[in-house]
Protein backbone atom coordinates (compact mmCIF):
# COMPACT_ATOMS: atom_id res chain seq x y z
CA UNK A 1 0.00 0.00 0.00
CA UNK A 2 1.38 3.56 -0.73
CA UNK A 3 2.65 5.59 1.95
CA UNK A 4 0.54 9.48 1.88
CA UNK A 5 3.28 11.24 2.93
CA UNK A 6 5.14 10.28 -0.24
CA UNK A 7 2.30 11.70 -2.24
CA UNK A 8 3.03 14.42 -4.70
CA UNK A 9 0.60 16.74 -6.15
CA UNK A 10 -0.06 17.09 -9.32
CA UNK A 11 -1.05 20.48 -11.02
CA UNK A 12 -2.86 20.74 -14.52
CA UNK A 13 -4.41 24.13 -14.90
CA UNK A 14 -7.32 25.21 -17.02
CA UNK A 15 -6.55 25.74 -20.46
CA UNK A 16 -9.98 28.52 -20.86
CA UNK A 17 -10.33 29.79 -17.02
CA UNK A 18 -13.17 32.34 -16.53
CA UNK A 19 -11.97 35.67 -17.74
CA UNK A 20 -11.32 38.17 -15.57
CA UNK A 21 -14.38 40.68 -16.45
CA UNK A 22 -16.63 37.57 -16.24
CA UNK A 23 -15.23 36.46 -12.87
CA UNK A 24 -15.72 40.41 -11.88
CA UNK A 25 -19.47 39.98 -12.91
CA UNK A 26 -20.18 37.31 -11.09
CA UNK A 27 -18.25 37.87 -7.85
CA UNK A 28 -20.84 41.29 -7.86
CA UNK A 29 -23.80 39.39 -6.69
CA UNK A 30 -22.59 35.56 -5.98
CA UNK A 31 -25.38 34.33 -3.54
CA UNK A 32 -24.91 30.78 -2.27
CA UNK A 33 -23.72 27.92 -3.52
CA UNK A 34 -24.52 28.74 -7.42
CA UNK A 35 -21.07 29.76 -9.14
CA UNK A 36 -17.65 27.57 -8.66
CA UNK A 37 -14.03 28.21 -9.01
CA UNK A 38 -11.91 26.94 -12.47
CA UNK A 39 -10.19 23.91 -10.55
CA UNK A 40 -10.96 21.36 -8.19
CA UNK A 41 -8.53 18.45 -6.22
CA UNK A 42 -8.81 15.10 -6.78
CA UNK A 43 -7.13 11.85 -4.78
CA UNK A 44 -8.71 8.55 -5.31
CA UNK A 45 -8.46 5.70 -2.29
CA UNK A 46 -8.15 2.21 -2.97
CA UNK A 47 -8.04 -1.09 -0.25
CA UNK A 48 -4.88 -2.16 -2.21
CA UNK A 49 -3.03 0.62 -3.16
CA UNK A 50 -3.86 3.13 -0.80
CA UNK A 51 -4.44 7.05 -1.41
CA UNK A 52 -3.31 8.18 -4.84
CA UNK A 53 -3.69 9.83 -8.23
CA UNK A 54 -3.47 13.41 -6.17
CA UNK A 55 -4.51 16.00 -8.63
CA UNK A 56 -5.65 19.72 -8.87
CA UNK A 57 -7.23 20.01 -11.80
CA UNK A 58 -9.74 21.58 -14.22
CA UNK A 59 -13.81 21.41 -12.45
CA UNK A 60 -15.09 18.91 -14.47
CA UNK A 61 -17.81 16.22 -13.67
CA UNK A 62 -16.80 12.98 -11.77
CA UNK A 63 -17.11 9.99 -14.44
CA UNK A 64 -19.38 7.30 -12.48
CA UNK A 65 -20.79 4.54 -12.91
CA UNK A 66 -24.49 3.69 -12.75
CA UNK A 67 -23.65 1.28 -10.04
CA UNK A 68 -21.05 3.07 -7.82
CA UNK A 69 -21.89 2.53 -4.33
CA UNK A 70 -22.38 6.14 -3.22
CA UNK A 71 -25.92 6.38 -5.60
CA UNK A 72 -27.25 3.50 -3.78
CA UNK A 73 -25.49 3.27 -0.06
CA UNK A 74 -24.90 7.08 0.47
CA UNK A 75 -21.42 6.68 1.33
CA UNK A 76 -20.49 10.25 1.13
CA UNK A 77 -18.78 13.03 3.69
CA UNK A 78 -17.87 16.27 3.12
CA UNK A 79 -16.88 19.28 5.09
CA UNK A 80 -17.97 23.28 5.37
CA UNK A 81 -15.06 25.72 5.32
CA UNK A 82 -14.26 28.90 3.54
CA UNK A 83 -11.41 31.19 2.89
CA UNK A 84 -11.17 34.90 4.28
CA UNK A 85 -9.55 37.91 2.15
CA UNK A 86 -7.46 39.60 4.63
CA UNK A 87 -7.01 43.35 4.78
CA UNK A 88 -3.16 43.54 3.62
CA UNK A 89 -4.63 41.37 0.10
CA UNK A 90 -3.88 38.28 1.43
CA UNK A 91 -5.87 34.88 2.83
CA UNK A 92 -6.56 32.68 5.51
CA UNK A 93 -8.39 29.81 6.36
CA UNK A 94 -9.97 28.97 9.49
CA UNK A 95 -9.08 26.35 11.69
CA UNK A 96 -8.27 23.95 8.96
CA UNK A 97 -7.08 21.57 11.41
CA UNK A 98 -10.52 20.95 13.33
CA UNK A 99 -12.19 20.77 9.67
CA UNK A 100 -9.54 17.63 8.99
CA UNK A 101 -10.34 16.10 12.43
CA UNK A 102 -14.02 15.86 12.22
CA UNK A 103 -13.45 14.54 8.64
CA UNK A 104 -11.39 11.64 9.68
CA UNK A 105 -14.63 11.27 12.90
CA UNK A 106 -17.14 11.29 9.81
CA UNK A 107 -15.29 8.81 7.58
CA UNK A 108 -14.37 6.64 10.83
CA UNK A 109 -18.43 6.81 11.64
CA UNK A 110 -19.26 5.56 7.83
CA UNK A 111 -16.56 3.00 7.65
CA UNK A 112 -14.76 4.73 5.25
CA UNK A 113 -10.93 5.46 4.76
CA UNK A 114 -9.56 8.29 7.41
CA UNK A 115 -7.67 10.95 5.29
CA UNK A 116 -4.51 11.52 7.01
CA UNK A 117 -5.86 15.04 8.09
CA UNK A 118 -2.21 17.10 6.34
CA UNK A 119 -3.81 15.68 2.60
CA UNK A 120 -6.78 17.11 3.94
CA UNK A 121 -5.25 20.68 4.58
CA UNK A 122 -2.54 20.84 2.01
CA UNK A 123 -5.36 19.83 -0.86
CA UNK A 124 -7.92 23.00 1.03
CA UNK A 125 -4.71 25.30 0.60
CA UNK A 126 -3.56 24.07 -2.54
CA UNK A 127 -7.01 24.78 -4.41
CA UNK A 128 -7.35 28.37 -2.67
CA UNK A 129 -3.85 29.58 -3.67
CA UNK A 130 -4.88 28.06 -7.05
CA UNK A 131 -8.09 30.02 -7.61
CA UNK A 132 -7.52 32.87 -5.46
CA UNK A 133 -8.62 35.47 -8.04
CA UNK A 134 -12.28 33.81 -6.93
CA UNK A 135 -12.27 34.78 -3.20
CA UNK A 136 -14.50 38.04 -2.86
CA UNK A 137 -13.59 41.20 -1.12
CA UNK A 138 -17.24 41.88 -0.73
CA UNK A 139 -18.07 43.23 3.59
CA UNK A 140 -18.77 39.38 5.00
CA UNK A 141 -18.16 37.19 1.39
CA UNK A 142 -16.00 34.67 1.04
CA UNK A 143 -14.70 31.49 0.02
CA UNK A 144 -16.68 28.67 0.30
CA UNK A 145 -15.23 25.13 0.27
CA UNK A 146 -16.50 22.12 0.36
CA UNK A 147 -14.10 18.66 0.42
CA UNK A 148 -15.92 15.54 -0.25
CA UNK A 149 -15.37 11.78 -0.14
CA UNK A 150 -17.52 9.51 -1.80
CA UNK A 151 -17.60 5.30 -2.63
CA UNK A 152 -16.50 5.05 -6.27
CA UNK A 153 -16.82 1.15 -6.02
CA UNK A 154 -18.85 -0.08 -9.09
CA UNK A 155 -21.00 -2.82 -6.69
CA UNK A 156 -24.33 -3.38 -5.21
CA UNK A 157 -23.93 -5.14 -1.96
CA UNK A 158 -24.31 -3.10 1.39
CA UNK A 159 -20.61 -3.23 2.88
CA UNK A 160 -17.52 -0.76 3.21
CA UNK A 161 -16.66 0.01 -0.68
CA UNK A 162 -13.06 -0.81 -1.92
CA UNK A 163 -12.17 2.70 -3.90
CA UNK A 164 -13.03 6.25 -2.75
CA UNK A 165 -12.64 9.58 -4.46
CA UNK A 166 -11.85 12.75 -2.82
CA UNK A 167 -12.60 16.02 -4.23
CA UNK A 168 -12.62 20.03 -2.76
CA UNK A 169 -14.33 22.11 -4.80
CA UNK A 170 -14.67 26.15 -4.49
CA UNK A 171 -18.17 28.47 -4.53
CA UNK A 172 -17.49 32.10 -3.62
CA UNK A 173 -20.45 32.95 -1.33
CA UNK A 174 -22.43 35.91 0.22
CA UNK A 175 -24.64 35.76 3.07
CA UNK A 176 -26.24 32.24 2.93
CA UNK A 177 -29.76 33.71 3.73
CA UNK A 178 -31.73 35.55 1.15
CA UNK A 179 -31.25 39.61 1.56
CA UNK A 180 -29.09 38.60 4.62
CA UNK A 181 -31.96 38.44 7.22
CA UNK A 182 -31.25 40.21 10.39
CA UNK A 183 -33.43 37.71 12.45
CA UNK A 184 -35.01 34.28 11.41
CA UNK A 185 -38.29 32.26 12.51
CA UNK A 186 -37.83 28.67 13.22
CA UNK A 187 -40.06 25.65 12.90
CA UNK A 188 -40.64 23.36 15.56
CA UNK A 189 -40.29 19.74 13.85
CA UNK A 190 -42.92 17.08 15.76
CA UNK A 191 -43.82 14.88 13.22
CA UNK A 192 -39.71 14.82 11.93
CA UNK A 193 -36.32 13.98 14.08
CA UNK A 194 -32.82 14.56 12.51
CA UNK A 195 -30.78 11.82 14.47
CA UNK A 196 -31.23 9.47 17.04
CA UNK A 197 -28.67 7.73 20.08
CA UNK A 198 -26.31 5.30 18.15
CA UNK A 199 -26.79 7.15 14.60
CA UNK A 200 -25.45 9.42 12.47
CA UNK A 201 -25.69 12.59 13.92
CA UNK A 202 -22.29 13.71 14.89
CA UNK A 203 -20.62 12.73 11.42
CA UNK A 204 -21.15 15.34 8.66
CA UNK A 205 -23.02 12.78 6.00
CA UNK A 206 -25.26 14.08 3.24
CA UNK A 207 -27.80 11.36 4.64
CA UNK A 208 -28.53 13.86 7.48
CA UNK A 209 -29.15 16.31 5.28
CA UNK A 210 -31.77 14.77 2.89
CA UNK A 211 -33.64 13.83 6.35
CA UNK A 212 -34.14 17.30 7.28
CA UNK A 213 -35.43 18.13 4.09
CA UNK A 214 -39.16 17.52 4.56
CA UNK A 215 -39.14 18.66 7.72
CA UNK A 216 -37.55 21.96 6.10
CA UNK A 217 -40.18 21.99 3.47
CA UNK A 218 -42.65 21.91 6.00
CA UNK A 219 -41.00 25.14 7.93
CA UNK A 220 -40.84 26.92 4.94
CA UNK A 221 -44.48 25.99 3.99
CA UNK A 222 -45.46 27.73 6.80
CA UNK A 223 -43.05 31.28 6.61
CA UNK A 224 -40.11 30.07 8.40
CA UNK A 225 -36.95 30.16 7.23
CA UNK A 226 -35.20 27.27 9.24
CA UNK A 227 -36.32 23.68 11.55
CA UNK A 228 -35.60 23.38 14.59
CA UNK A 229 -35.23 19.67 15.92
CA UNK A 230 -35.67 17.89 19.28
CA UNK A 231 -34.50 14.44 20.08
CA UNK A 232 -35.67 11.32 18.63
CA UNK A 233 -36.21 9.51 22.33
CA UNK A 234 -38.57 12.02 24.21
CA UNK A 235 -39.16 14.80 21.47
CA UNK A 236 -38.55 17.19 23.81
CA UNK A 237 -35.53 18.20 24.10
CA UNK A 238 -33.76 20.75 21.31
CA UNK A 239 -30.95 19.66 19.52
CA UNK A 240 -30.03 21.56 16.66
CA UNK A 241 -31.42 23.12 13.27
CA UNK A 242 -31.32 21.90 9.75
CA UNK A 243 -27.56 22.33 9.64
CA UNK A 244 -26.90 24.75 12.43
CA UNK A 245 -25.98 24.44 16.25
CA UNK A 246 -28.28 26.85 18.23
CA UNK A 247 -27.19 28.89 21.31
CA UNK A 248 -29.54 30.47 23.84
CA UNK A 249 -28.65 33.85 26.14
CA UNK A 250 -30.29 34.85 29.29
CA UNK A 251 -31.27 38.05 31.73
CA UNK A 252 -28.33 37.47 34.00
CA UNK A 253 -25.96 36.82 30.49
CA UNK A 254 -24.98 33.52 31.04
CA UNK A 255 -24.95 31.09 27.28
CA UNK A 256 -26.43 27.83 27.01
CA UNK A 257 -26.43 25.15 24.03
CA UNK A 258 -27.19 21.38 23.41
CA UNK A 259 -24.16 19.11 24.90
CA UNK A 260 -22.46 17.26 22.39
CA UNK A 261 -23.95 13.51 23.14
CA UNK A 262 -23.55 11.99 19.60
CA UNK A 263 -26.61 13.54 18.30
CA UNK A 264 -25.58 16.98 17.46
CA UNK A 265 -22.83 17.66 15.06
CA UNK A 266 -19.90 19.04 16.90
CA UNK A 267 -19.51 22.42 15.03
CA UNK A 268 -16.49 24.17 14.52
CA UNK A 269 -18.72 27.73 14.68
CA UNK A 270 -19.93 26.15 18.11
CA UNK A 271 -17.18 25.49 19.56
CA UNK A 272 -15.18 28.77 18.31
CA UNK A 273 -18.28 30.92 19.69
CA UNK A 274 -17.83 29.16 23.09
CA UNK A 275 -14.09 29.76 23.40
CA UNK A 276 -14.75 33.36 22.52
CA UNK A 277 -17.88 33.87 24.74
CA UNK A 278 -15.43 32.55 28.04
CA UNK A 279 -12.75 35.10 27.10
CA UNK A 280 -15.55 37.96 27.03
CA UNK A 281 -16.53 35.90 30.90
CA UNK A 282 -19.70 34.55 30.03
CA UNK A 283 -20.93 31.73 31.50
CA UNK A 284 -21.42 29.22 28.69
CA UNK A 285 -23.47 26.33 30.07
CA UNK A 286 -23.44 22.87 27.51
CA UNK A 287 -27.14 21.46 28.46
CA UNK A 288 -29.99 19.86 27.53
CA UNK A 289 -32.74 22.79 27.08
CA UNK A 290 -36.50 21.72 25.83
CA UNK A 291 -38.94 23.58 23.89
CA UNK A 292 -41.56 24.20 26.77
CA UNK A 293 -38.77 25.75 28.74
CA UNK A 294 -37.39 27.47 25.41
CA UNK A 295 -41.28 29.27 25.42
CA UNK A 296 -41.50 29.69 29.49
CA UNK A 297 -38.68 31.63 29.49
CA UNK A 298 -38.28 33.87 26.09
CA UNK A 299 -42.10 34.98 27.77
CA UNK A 300 -41.46 35.39 31.15
CA UNK A 301 -38.04 37.33 29.73
CA UNK A 302 -35.87 35.35 31.31
CA UNK A 303 -34.38 34.44 27.65
CA UNK A 304 -33.13 38.04 25.98
CA UNK A 305 -31.87 36.21 22.82
CA UNK A 306 -31.17 32.85 20.55
CA UNK A 307 -29.09 32.36 17.94
CA UNK A 308 -28.12 29.83 15.34
CA UNK A 309 -24.26 29.38 14.04
CA UNK A 310 -22.51 27.20 11.50
CA UNK A 311 -19.63 27.68 8.66
CA UNK A 312 -22.12 28.57 6.09
CA UNK A 313 -24.73 30.86 8.13
CA UNK A 314 -22.09 32.33 10.49
CA UNK A 315 -24.14 33.82 13.51
CA UNK A 316 -27.74 33.95 12.45
CA UNK A 317 -30.41 35.61 14.78
CA UNK A 318 -32.98 33.63 15.76
CA UNK A 319 -36.26 36.31 16.16
CA UNK A 320 -39.82 33.77 16.26
CA UNK A 321 -40.47 30.71 16.95
CA UNK A 322 -43.28 28.70 15.29
CA UNK A 323 -45.02 25.24 15.40
CA UNK A 324 -48.03 23.23 15.94
CA UNK A 325 -47.87 23.87 19.72
CA UNK A 326 -45.45 26.57 20.28
CA UNK A 327 -45.45 30.19 19.29
CA UNK A 328 -43.30 33.11 20.45
CA UNK A 329 -41.36 35.87 19.79
CA UNK A 330 -37.45 36.09 21.54
CA UNK A 331 -37.17 39.93 23.07
CA UNK A 332 -38.24 42.09 19.85
CA UNK A 333 -37.89 39.80 17.24
CA UNK A 334 -34.34 41.34 16.72
CA UNK A 335 -30.78 40.60 16.83
CA UNK A 336 -29.28 40.94 20.40
CA UNK A 337 -26.46 42.51 21.88
CA UNK A 338 -24.59 39.63 22.78
CA UNK A 339 -25.12 37.83 19.67
CA UNK A 340 -23.54 40.74 17.67
CA UNK A 341 -20.97 41.21 20.36
CA UNK A 342 -19.90 37.16 19.62
CA UNK A 343 -20.43 37.53 15.46
CA UNK A 344 -18.12 40.52 15.78
CA UNK A 345 -15.74 38.69 17.47
CA UNK A 346 -15.29 35.44 15.41
CA UNK A 347 -15.92 37.43 11.69
CA UNK A 348 -12.88 39.89 13.01
CA UNK A 349 -10.47 37.32 13.66
CA UNK A 350 -11.52 35.57 10.32
CA UNK A 351 -11.27 38.27 7.96
CA UNK A 352 -8.26 39.77 9.62
CA UNK A 353 -9.23 42.40 11.56
CA UNK A 354 -8.98 41.15 14.54
CA UNK A 355 -5.30 39.83 16.65
CA UNK A 356 -6.06 35.72 16.95
CA UNK A 357 -5.05 34.61 20.33
CA UNK A 358 -5.81 31.34 19.71
CA UNK A 359 -3.67 30.89 16.26
CA UNK A 360 -7.16 29.68 14.72
CA UNK A 361 -5.98 31.61 11.24
CA UNK A 362 -4.45 29.73 9.04
CA UNK A 363 -2.95 32.40 6.53
CA UNK A 364 -2.18 31.27 2.78
CA UNK A 365 -0.62 33.80 1.07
Amino acid sequence: MSDSSTLTLGVEKHPNPVSASERERLLQNPGFGQIFTDHMITLRYNKDRGWHDWKLEPRKGLDLDPASMVLHYALEIFEGMKAYHLPDGGASLFRPDANAKRFRASAERLAMPQLPEDLFVESVRALVRADRDWIPTAEGASLYLRPFLIGSEVALGTRPATDYIFSVIASPVASYFKGGASAVTLWVSENYTRAAPGGTGAAKCGGNYAASLAAQAEGQREGCDQVVFLDAVERRWIEELGGMNIFFVFDDGSLQTPPLTGTILPGITRASLIALARNMGLTVREEPYSIDQWQADAKSGRLTEAFACGTAAVVTPIGRVKGRNHGFTIADGNAGTVTGRLKAALTDIQFGRAADPHNWVDRLF
